[in-house]
């Protein structure tokens, strides 16, 4: 592993940093990280920022940009890799996703490993809401979950209707 490069992009929720190296994406942040470029620097870079632009723009519902997370519990790993599973414009419960995991009263530790996911939106802990489909919980904040969660809902419909 390399060392991670910042690139900072716009997005509808703001600016949005991704961080790679040479092999895989291996961090995302809500806003700008000190010393990240507004160009990226390599090929996973530029594969990375030209998926998200796309899934901005409503274009690409399913990333194939390479993750790896550098961090995290066998638990956190888990529920991250269920995260991926959940599709596009849908949503789970931390409930169900704690079961999913083998872990059917860890909930809360879903919620935890939530709050811990390295590559937020490329693996989409926003699709994750609380019991009875109530929006708790995101780490770059709850209009910033809406926002992701209404734009995929949007163009669901519009791709469910075409």
């Amino acid at each position: 592993m390399g060392d991670m490069r910042w690139t900072v992009l716009d997005s509808p929720i703001g600016e949005f940093s991704v961080g790679t190296d040479d092999d895989a994406v291996r961090g995302a942040h809500f806003g700008r990280v000190d010393g990240a470029s507004g160009e990226p620097g390599d090929a996973v870079a530029r594969l990375a920022v030209a998926e998200l632009r796309a899934y901005f723009a409503g274009e690409l519902t399913e990333f194939t940009v390479p993750v790896s997370a550098p961090r995290g519990s066998e638990f956190e790993r888990a529920v991250w890799r269920e995260m991926t599973r959940i599709p596009y414009g849908e949503t789970s419960t931390y409930g169900e996703v704690a079961k999913a995991v083998g872990d059917p009263g860890g909930a809360r530790a879903v919620g935890v490993a939530c709050n811990r996911n390295p590559v937020p939106v490329i693996v989409p802990c926003h699709r994750i809401v609380g019991a009875g489909g109530k929006l708790v919980g995101f780490g770059g904040g709850l209009p910033r979950k809406v926002t992701l969660l209404e734009m995929e809902a949007s163009v669901a419909l519009r791709r469910a209707w075409s």
